[in-house]
């Protein structure tokens, strides 16, 4: 894909899985060159179930973005989700050998090694190692201690946990799929990027990723994150319901529920009334609307609550904990009719759809700014970012041997062994499982 920034964004769902090739314009918005679509065969709640199908579904929805952008893709980040994901909170310390000297971000990077050595149940390995405030020596809500005198580092973590069997999974599909995994997101804070504000964060909000398997949720306060939880149930629930509740077949129970499904009973009448083509010959089905909301409206409800238990559990009573900023509302789900009013209505929060278009150039079609895409563009986002922080990283270090006057031709040299920028704790994970599928071949 030559020099130019270019990135790909895969988000495998349980519905769907959508390949985007996005670029920044001159204004730094998101440009999407080419979107690939496809029915997700091989996925249960987020997780593979059926390899050979998944890698035909990748392929598929590379092709179709290949396509449209007319650009050859070799490397993609990736989405991870699933009902094996969860979340815990650790607290963890560092004694420093030399008080006098000024802390420094191998300190950080000492004490985030230090999560390491949790013990995790069998088959599971840290994912995310988030931190949330600092403290040295004593000295509580430091958001960022480098350039701090102190001998005791300490902080509190937000740490991600998954199955490692299912992450290697979507790798190896990946990789038999003939792309490169570029890296790993969770699909939350992949969303989160896409369709919260950065005021929104910092007042505290909770996003909730409504998907076809599973829903998602990420609590923001003080712009930093502060709680996941992946919930099992989505909208493939609701159609589930509506088939067995009105006797159809799947495909016209996901029909009326995106033309004709609503969250809230209320709202049609007993007489309203639509008729369905009946199966190979048979007289067609007729369906009361007012059934058919009551049917969503339960399940919808159920979901809603789950969520709200999980808010409950990060403490969003409390004065200090406090989301100002309510609720944000999105994924493919997040397009039911009335669901804004229920989830307002059972949470007592403010609530809003959340469009992932904030980010996204002028010209970009209404169907792509849909919060179906959500995921996807924050994918892309978060790709284009780590390029343009590496490149950054780079620059820098090359300013820096200039500025010290060291002889020219030492300087390329240095550039590619040296000075390589410090790795992230995703990026040592990625590269730990690119590791583990080149050996398994």
């Amino acid at each position: 894909m030559e020099n130019e920034h270019i990135a790909v964004g895969l988000d495998i769902g349980t519905t769907k899985i959508v390949a985007m090739i996005g670029r920044k314009n001159e204004f730094g918005k998101l440009e999407i060159l080419g979107l690939g679509k496809t029915k997700s065969l091989g996925v249960h709640r987020g997780v593979v179930n059926n390899i050979t199908q998944t890698i035909q579904s990748i392929q598929l929805a590379i092709k179709e973005a290949e396509e449209n952008a007319t650009k050859e893709v070799s490397a993609v980040t990736v989405g991870i989700a699933g009902q094996h994901i969860r979340s815990l909170q650790h607290s963890d310390y560092i004694t420093r050998q030399n008080a006098d000297e000024v802390i420094s971000e191998d300190d950080i990077n000492a004490l985030c090694d230090q999560v390491h050595k949790l013990v995790m149940l069998p088959g599971e390995e840290i994912i995310h190692v988030l931190p949330q405030e600092y403290k040295v020596d004593g000295q509580a809500e430091i958001k960022e201690p480098i350039g701090m005198y102190g001998g005791r580092l300490e902080a509190n973590f937000h740490v991600v946990v998954g199955q490692i069997s299912s992450i290697r999974n979507i790798g190896r599909c990946i990789k038999s799929a003939g792309l490169e995994l570029n890296g790993v997101t969770l699909e939350p804070l992949a969303s989160a990027n896409a369709v919260l504000s950065q005021e929104e964060k910092e007042a505290g909000v909770a996003l909730i990723d409504i998907g076809g398997g599973t829903t998602d949720l990420a609590i923001f306060k003080d712009g930093i994150i502060r709680h996941t939880a992946v919930i099992p149930f989505g909208g493939n629930i609701i159609t589930e319901d509506i088939k067995d509740g009105c006797s159809i077949i799947e495909k016209q129970a996901e029909l009326l529920k995106i033309k004709f499904g609503s969250a809230w009973p209320g709202e049609n009448k007993e007489n309203e009334i639509v008729s369905i083509p009946g199966l190979r010959g048979r007289e067609p089905k007729e369906i009361s609307l007012k059934n058919l909301a009551k049917i969503i409206h339960y399940r919808a409800v159920e979901i809603i609550e789950q969520v709200f238990l999980e808010i409950k559990n990060y403490g969003h009573e409390e004065k200090r904990k406090k989301l100002i900023a309510g609720i944000v509302l999105t994924g493919g789900g997040a397009q039911l009719k009335h669901l804004k009013q229920l989830v307002e209505y059972i949470t007592g929060m403010d609530t809003r759809v959340g469009f992932p278009n904030e980010h996204l150039a002028g010209d970009t079609d209404k169907e792509t700014a849909s919060p179906i895409y959500a995921t996807a563009v924050g994918l892309v986002m978060n790709s284009l970012n780590k390029q343009e922080q590496h490149e950054k990283d780079i620059e820098e270090q090359v300013e820096t041997d200039e500025n010290e006057e060291q002889p020219q031709e030492n300087t390329a040299q240095q550039k590619e062994t040296i000075h390589k920028p410090r790795k992230s704790f995703m990026e040592k994970f990625v590269d730990k499982l690119k590791d583990f599928l080149d050996n398994a071949e």
